[in-house]
């Protein structure tokens, strides 16, 4: 299984690599590629020939850059008749990948992908790539400016405080000190601050939310709790992570979000 914590420089890395033809990427967009903050993958076709003994999947790998904006890698892994092992290649363009799938299977780089054959996250043009983009963009948006009124709930805000730091399995969850200081808690009021997925090589998705606790304290006082829910996980399951400021939050987002 891969490690779904893996870096976006280690993904690269890992990526050119295992490439055979790696060394025919032009060198500007090598460069470009090294210097990504995040990355998403996913499954795009996949053809399988028992018979002829014959196996292949194309993945595409979306980069985001510092600037904003995007580059993408397309990976042709496959198995011809007789191969023990599979072979990777990696490609600028879907034309390119094109070209590689009729040099080694014999198809007409023109014909349509069959609608059978496409995956979970196909997309044509660069319908793909700008939802990849969305996606990874948000993660690494600036954060939103603190709304200035709330309708706090008067009600077991205490509780609600001490239940919200017992089901953090993060070891940098708030201490001590912040669980006494909530128990004067009053009133409090929960904001959804982000909302979506990073999708996996593996054809998993993994979901990300983010959660304000705002609480009210005895002496008038305000204070939060940042929530991330997650399922960035070796086995997918759920996990909580409880941060005491948005800056710590997001930047647990954007670390799970560095995923193979």
């Amino acid at each position: 299984m891969s490690d779904p914590y893996e870096t976006t420089e280690a993904h690269l890395e890992r990526l050119l690599g295992r490439a055979l033809n790696s060394f025919d990427l032009p060198d500007r967009l090598v460069e470009r590629l090294g210097t990504a903050l995040a990355h998403s993958s996913s499954l795009y076709t996949t053809h399988h020939s028992p018979s002829a003994g014959l196996w292949r999947e194309t993945h595409r790998h979306t980069y985001l850059l510092p600037d904003g904006g995007a580059a993408s890698l397309w990976e042709l892994a496959y198995r011809l008749g007789g191969d023990r092992g599979t072979r990777h290649e990696v490609f600028e363009s879907k034309a390119e990948l094109g070209l590689a799938v009729a040099r080694l299977f014999g198809e007409s780089p023109a014909e349509p992908v069959p609608p059978a054959e496409h995956g979970p996250d196909a997309g044509d043009g660069d319908d793909g790539l700008e939802a990849d983009l969305a996606v990874l963009s948000a993660l690494f948006a600036a954060p939103a400016p603190p709304l200035r009124r709330r309708e706090y709930t008067v009600e077991e805000s205490a509780d609600h405080a001490r239940r919200v730091l017992r089901r953090a399995e993060n070891a940098d969850r708030p201490g001590e000190a912040v669980a006494v200081l909530l128990r004067s808690a009053y009133a409090h009021h929960i904001t959804q601050a982000f909302g979506g997925r990073q999708c996996l090589a593996d054809g998993r998705d993994a979901g990300f939310s983010l959660y304000e606790h705002a609480f009210v304290l005895l002496d008038g006082s305000e204070f939060s709790l940042w929530e991330v829910e997650h399922t960035a996980t070796p086995d997918g399951r759920h996990m909580c992570e409880v941060y005491d400021s948005e800056a710590a939050a997001r930047g647990a987002m954007e670390l799970r979000a560095r995923v193979r």
